[in-house]
């Protein structure tokens, strides 16, 4: 069991200044795999301040040595590629060996390119009679979830110390281990005291210190639509900057010249990924109302051959829910998805055959889901897949628009040009073209309530840099 006893502030690790501590629980098994300090409002407001202390020193250190201590940290991070997929896989669910490749592998990917974006960023242009420069925002808080707890830490943390902000990090408490081994990390690459501060805690006491605190000029928030908006609404009272990556609830639109096999294999697979835990995951499947019962039959067989299992076995493809209160909500749609009348194609709420621990639900898919069914227009985070059916293209534009988010999404059709002139008639941040790949430096974030906002690449730098213009006078003629 992993015991961390302090909290990362100013350069140092520090006793919490309060004794209460967070049980950190293994999804697979229900037993306690690690405990970290519960942190308290003082040392919220010490971590703040030691980002403020230190942020004059590291925004005017040259870009270029910014960009030394994050290769630092990404070479600190693979050393510990292990260490952090185990524990990852413990805390989350996630397969092993899908653990070690995306939950470690892109992290360290993205640390390597923040440095690369250091070196490379024009921060400094002239237009006109105007030298046009970006600086950094400033104090940054950044408040991650558990879903993707090291990538999403990373794509806030990385890109706010390459453009040249000091951070205060929470992690989300359900999956926070990883979070200390990446402050290991960082305190081992000699990075200045106070640049990254780590304090843990629950959201109602640290992230709203650090929300709301008067030191902070910019909140960076990933997780539910509801925990957002009240974030926005504490960092509104000082207007601050504040970037937003919330709820989804993705649709795969199927146009009816589609390859049908792939596309349905292909969907299942994006719901599916890392238990359906996945703000982004393809959870509504639209199609062709002629072409239901393959659909259906497809979908089924699909389904079916994520077995849910172990998460340290590397055989592995469907692992357990993160969290007791998650498998809990989980279940709670897959009944209520039963009660409103939709199809029951495969799983159900009950336990998977031979498991009796763990936070494990079977792989589920709905048939003949109406578009205003609960299941269809709130996120689960499950795998929980519901398919809806369209007369036409029109019709079937206006039930993928029909949602409340705008996160991801993906089109199936006979040509690509097909499938991105649909593409473009939908409301969402990302659109996957005929199963395109998933891109670290496409810009990642969404429309309507699934947030404001970019991560990944440059979209992600540029979140936490603002402009100023420095009008220069013109030299006077000889």
């Amino acid at each position: 069991m992993k015991i961390y006893d302090r909290l990362y502030i100013g350069g140092q690790w520090l006793t919490p200044s309060g004794t209460g501590t967070i049980d950190v629980i293994d999804s697979g098994t229900e037993t306690v795999m690690g405990r970290i300090p519960e942190g308290a409002t003082a040392d919220a407001e010490a971590a703040v301040e030691a980002a403020k202390l230190a942020f004059d020193g590291w925004a005017a250190t040259p870009a270029a040595v910014r960009a030394d201590y994050l290769e630092k940290i990404a070479a600190n991070l693979k050393a510990r590629t292990d260490a952090l997929a185990a524990s990852i896989c413990g805390e989350v669910g996630m397969p092993l060996k899908l653990a070690r490749a995306i939950q470690v592998g892109s992290p360290v990917y993205n640390w390597n390119l923040y440095a690369k974006l250091a070196r490379e960023f024009e921060f400094e242009t002239r237009v006109g009679n105007s030298l046009v420069v970006r600086e950094p925002v400033g104090v940054v808080a950044a408040i991650t979830p558990w879903n993707y707890p090291l990538n999403q830490i990373t794509l806030k943390v990385a890109a706010a110390l390459a453009a040249g902000c000091t951070v205060v990090l929470k992690p989300s408490e359900v999956a926070p281990l990883n979070a200390f081994m990446l402050a290991e990390a960082i305190d081992e690459a000699g990075l200045p005291a106070g640049v990254f501060n780590l304090v843990s805690g629950y959201g109602p006491v640290v992230g709203e210190i650090i929300a709301s605190h008067p030191f902070v000029d910019m909140v960076s928030f990933t997780g539910s639509t509801r925990a957002g908006k009240r974030v926005a609404e504490l960092a509104a009272a000082s207007v601050k900057r504040v970037a937003l990556e919330l709820g989804g609830k993705s649709v795969a639109l199927v146009l009816d010249d589609a390859d049908l096999a792939t596309a349905v294999k292909s969907t299942v697979a994006a719901c599916y990924l890392n238990s359906g835990q996945t703000c982004s995951a393809h959870t509504r499947l639209l199609v062709p109302e002629s072409r239901y019962e393959e659909v259906r039959a497809l979908a089924k067989a699909a389904a079916e051959a994520f077995v849910a299992g172990d998460p340290r076995d590397e055989a592995t493809r469907l692992g357990p829910l993160a969290s007791g209160a998650q498998l809990a909500r989980v279940r709670e749609y897959i009944q209520r998805g039963i009660a409103e009348g939709a199809e029951l194609v495969t799983g159900g709420a009950d336990m998977p055959d031979g498991l009796i621990k763990g936070y494990f639900v079977r792989p589920t898919v709905f048939g003949r889901v109406h578009p205003k069914a609960t299941i269809a227009q709130e996120e689960i985070f499950g795998p929980v897949l519901s398919i809806l059916t369209y007369k036409d293209e029109e019709e079937a534009i206006r039930i993928a628009n029909d949602s409340i988010y705008g996160l991801g999404g993906a089109v199936w059709a006979g040509s690509d040009e097909r499938a991105i002139a649909v593409a473009r008639r939908i409301r969402t941040g990302q659109v996957d073209i005929n199963g395109g790949a998933w891109n670290m430096q496409a810009p990642f974030g969404g429309f309507k309530q699934s947030g404001y906002g970019r991560e990944n690449g440059v979209y992600g730098l540029e979140e936490y840099l603002e402009y100023k213009s420095m009008q220069l006078k013109a030299p006077k003629p000889n």
